[in-house]
């Protein structure tokens, strides 16, 4: 059945607009040939709203991406906005936006390439294997707990971040881990800090009652610091991996080397009957703003989350990911991953792979072997 769909679009600061405009050309590229139509509404949020309206998301945009079927994002930020005493943010859209849209699961999937593992700092014998997803509660914890400021007493200044979690959300997290894993190699780690903070006592506590619902799943309960060491030395013991907001975000970037380069990872994030949120896990990258050389793996990839999860097309979410990974197999990089390539360049590359990847879904004649789209396929 042919799709029509509303994707909200928030391209933000430095390379966002970029990577955003060419997992735009992806994904009109993919609903052409499938007989699909989207539409698109455009709007600001970060740094570049914080300048047009003196808050980095208005309420209009917000509104617009709720009305939507699925928003794309790129990334906010940079050194513009970096000063420490700024009443506004760049991030503050960010954390609004998905509080706003009600997304408290942020999926994140490490896979490496095998074409790629020389790009990673770790021993390829230490990548073989690695096939990971990180979810990361989204809309609690350190970054939205009350009460949060700065306060004068006494003359002094103190600073104040609560770290707060109630019992439904993580069940709520904690059942979307269980559910996935039931689809996977049927293993959850909960990844908390319950030796230290009480907010992880009850996480892991809620941990083990989900757990009692999904006998075929098996649950490990590992501390962060522990987390962040095994991530690096033994990445293919991970199956599911499932942690609280700040956790989830430290822990993610530092995965992101498995892949050889944080433009490579994508991210959904996904609430109960609510509008998915996908974008990219990296920054704003300022420094390369502009020059037309920033990896558009991460939000093309993105998309394909996007039309697994928002649409349940799989057959068009796998034919992106075939293309990308077919691209790779075929010599492409950008400068990231140690090549030349420019963001329009590759996007094009992934392009024409997909013209392949259709092709041999369709059964058509096309100018390469099944065998070679096999190897290539993820």
């Amino acid at each position: 059945m042919n799709m029509e769909a509303t994707i909200a679009v928030l391209p933000g600061d430095g390379i966002g607009p970029e990577v955003t405009d060419a997992a735009i050309r992806v994904l009109d590229a993919v609903t052409q040939m499938y007989g699909h139509r989207v539409t698109y509404t455009r709007h600001l949020i970060g740094g570049c709203s914080i300048e047009a309206h003196t808050t980095a998301l208005t309420d209009e945009a917000l509104e617009a991406c709720a009305r939507a079927d699925a928003v794309l994002l790129g990334a906010v930020g940079g050194p513009k906005w970096d000063d420490p005493n700024a009443p506004v943010r760049p991030e503050q859209g960010l954390l609004a936006l998905r509080k706003g849209l009600g997304v408290f699961g942020n999926l994140r999937p490490v896979k490496p390439y095998p074409a790629l593992m020389n790009a990673s700092p770790l021993r390829p014998e230490l990548l073989r294997g690695v096939d990971l997803i990180v979810v990361r509660e989204l809309t609690g914890g350190l970054y939205f707990g009350q009460p949060k400021g700065r306060f004068v007493e006494g003359g002094k200044t103190r600073a104040v971040d609560t770290l707060e979690y109630h019992e439904d959300e993580i069940e709520r997290i904690m059942t979307l881990a269980f559910r996935l894993a039931e689809g996977r190699r049927k293993k959850v780690t909960s990844v908390d800090k319950a030796n230290v903070l009480e907010s992880s006592r009850l996480w892991r506590s809620i941990a083990t009652e989900t757990a009692k619902k999904h006998p075929e799943v098996t649950l490990h309960h590992m501390l962060v610091d522990t987390a962040s060491m095994r991530l690096i030395t033994s990445p293919a013991d991970f199956d599911v991996v499932v942690t609280e907001n700040m956790f989830g975000d430290i822990l993610t970037d530092e995965a992101s080397v498995l892949a050889g380069s944080m433009g490579m990872l994508p991210s959904a994030s996904l609430g109960a009957g609510t509008v998915g949120l996908y974008e990219p896990i990296h920054g704003s990258a300022p420094d390369i703003a502009g020059k037309g050389i920033a990896n558009p793996i991460g939000t093309i990839l993105s998309v394909a989350m996007m039309l697994r999860y928002s649409f349940q097309l799989e057959r068009e979410a796998r034919a992106i990911e075939t293309a990308v990974h077919r691209t790779i197999l075929d010599g492409c990089r950008t400068k990231d991953l140690g090549g030349r390539m420019g963001t329009q360049e590759m996007t094009t590359e992934i392009i024409s792979r997909l013209i392949m990847v259709r092709g041999i879904q369709y059964g058509d004649e096309v100018a390469v072997r099944m065998d070679e789209w096999r190897a290539g396929a993820l």
